[in-house]
């Protein structure tokens, strides 16, 4: 079964910096794109970043001056480094990745989240 695990959210305060990571485990045949998504309280779910496994990157406007997004291929993993981070990134981040996990087949998988608080 295929896991993604994120790690590295917590409370900052504004201008602030954090590095989230992601990492992919389990039976693995290959990995397409991957990226970030977050949720802020009441609202829905939006796209951060995300990165091809050729290294192009696709980043919202909101944080394109801010926040960088990059991949590890050979440890199956994705970082986004989030700098002068402001109150209104606070959400819960997702990791999503487009994993192949069999000979045939394609799916998106999701990470369970990490909290991320940007507050005084």
């Amino acid at each position: 079964q295929v896991q993604l695990v994120e790690s590295g959210g917590g409370l900052v305060q504004p201008g602030g910096s954090l590095r989230l990571s992601c990492a992919a485990s389990g039976f693995i045949f290959s990995i397409g794109p991957m990226g970030w998504y977050r949720r802020a309280p009441g609202e829905q779910r939006e796209l951060v970043a995300t990165i091809d496994n050729d290294g192009s990157t696709n980043i919202a406007n909101s944080v394109k001056d801010r926040f960088t997004i990059s991949r590890d291929n050979a440890k199956n993993t994705v970082y986004l480094q989030m700098n002068s981070l402001r109150p209104d990134d606070t959400a819960v981040y997702y990791c999503n990745a487009l994993i192949r996990n069999t000979i045939a087949n394609w799916r998106d998988f999701w990470g369970q989240g990490t909290q991320v608080t940007v507050s005084s």
